[in-house]
């Protein structure tokens, strides 16, 4: 009775395999690698209710979009292919072909279908690679990632995320090395996502490593990171290059990087040296110099009233952000900008009149304004007055004013 129902599953079961379909991608979302083929019917339905899932019919047609490789596995093995877009009619298929004459080999994989109870030994199918780029992966490191920065000076530490893409490079590598058994015996579709996904995004994360020295090697600032998407990818593709496209089939082909986190201590680096810049900036320009050395005087000399170690240090201290500020100063003035523009003809100042020579020793003024030295005046002819004569103490050597009576000193009767 079994062989009887073998037979019968067998007969019938070759017969419709031999029933010419059309088949068409399963539909593919925004990260989906790998589809399988699916027949085309009318209203989802379909006249042939006996033929195997596994079975392509010599002679169906396959259709192939765009950005599309079709590939036509038997046994688990590529035995076709094409990634060329159009309609594509399968010829000398290992499958059942249509009758030749009166029985032909129907009747052969019939015979051979009894053997193995009234089921086909062979399963082939259709499956379609995805060859668009596979773009929002989403990434971000669990720990900060290290980065020198030229124009800091520093080693700053900052979180990073944001999302990459990839393509597909070589369908054979990749339906070897990356697509599961189980997608191609279970004919199912795989997403690159989820768990499968897992261990790129870890190895992705670690590379970034790599990736960061180059791009500081080559003297890039990191706050300038967002707008190089193309430079990262590259650096990333050179990372991965012998992991993902020599082994696997596929490579970045996108990074895009949000603002990176800084941690406490590297964005306090940053502000300081954003606010350097700015008043290096603004002291420029020679009128902002003299103002802003004006303000930082007048806040000393302010400050000078209200300092507890006393004025004269607080004058000190002014005095040598004096020299501080001449020196930073002095360097914008040796600047050849700032020569050029300050080398305007000077108009030269007048010249001060030599001071007056003090009159020699043991000079005298006549009465005519004259000075002499000698004991006439060389003008008028007048005599040198006489000095005073000096008075002093009978009693205790005092010297005595002209008048006195008594001495200050001793009150002694003069």
């Amino acid at each position: 009775m079994g062989i009887i129902r073998a037979a019968i599953n067998a007969v019938t079961g070759g017969l419709a395999d031999t029933w010419l379909e059309v088949i068409e991608p399963a539909p593919m979302g925004e990260h989906t690698v790998i589809a399988p083929g699916q027949l085309v019917t009318q209203n989802g339905k379909s006249q042939n209710k006996k033929g195997s899932s596994n079975i392509v019919s010599n002679g169906s047609i396959i259709h192939v979009y765009d950005k599309q490789m079709m590939i036509l596995v038997d046994g688990g093995k590529i035995v076709d292919y094409t990634a060329e877009p159009g309609y594509f009619k399968v010829d000398n298929s290992s499958m059942p072909s249509l009758f030749n004459g009166q029985f032909g080999d129907a009747i052969k994989e019939s015979f051979s279908r009894i053997k193995f109870g009234g089921v086909s030994s062979q399963s082939q199918h259709v499956f379609y690679i995805n060859l668009k780029e596979i773009k929002n992966l989403k990434f971000g490191t669990t720990t900060p990632v290290q980065y020198y920065d030229s124009f800091y000076e520093a080693e700053l530490f900052m979180g990073l995320h944001g999302s990459y893409s990839i393509e597909i490079t070589d369908p054979f590598k990749f339906y070897q090395q990356v697509i599961p058994t189980e997608v191609i015996t279970e004919n199912k579709s795989l997403d690159f996502e989820g768990e499968f996904v897992r261990q790129y995004n870890e190895e992705f994360v670690t590379e970034l490593g790599t990736a960061f020295n180059q791009y500081s090697a080559d003297g890039n600032r990191i706050s300038f990171i967002t707008s190089k998407t193309k430079e990262m990818a590259q650096y990333m593709r050179n990372a991965l290059d012998d992991d993902w496209n020599e082994s696997r089939g596929f490579a970045v082909s996108h990074v895009s990087m949000a603002m990176p986190k800084y941690s406490d201590k590297s964005q306090e680096i940053i502000d300081k040296r954003a606010a350097m810049g700015s008043t290096v900036s603004f002291l420029r320009d020679g009128a902002n110099q003299q103002a802003y050395m004006a303000q930082n005087i007048a806040e000393g000399i302010n400050a000078a009233g209200h300092n507890e170690g006393g004025a004269m240090n607080a004058f000190l201290g002014m005095g040598m952000a004096q020299n501080m500020g001449g020196n930073v100063m002095g360097s914008y003035m040796q600047n050849p900008q700032y020569v050029q523009q300050n080398s305007a003809p000077q108009q030269q100042a007048p010249q001060q009149q030599a001071p007056r020579q003090a009159a020699p020793a043991g000079a005298w003024t006549c009465s005519c304004g004259a000075t002499n030295t000698g004991k006439f005046c060389s003008e008028c002819g007048s005599p040198k007055p006489e000095a005073p004569k000096k008075r002093f103490c009978g009693n205790c050597g005092a010297q005595l004013s002209e008048g006195q009576k008594f001495c200050p000193e001793c009150g002694t009767k003069q």
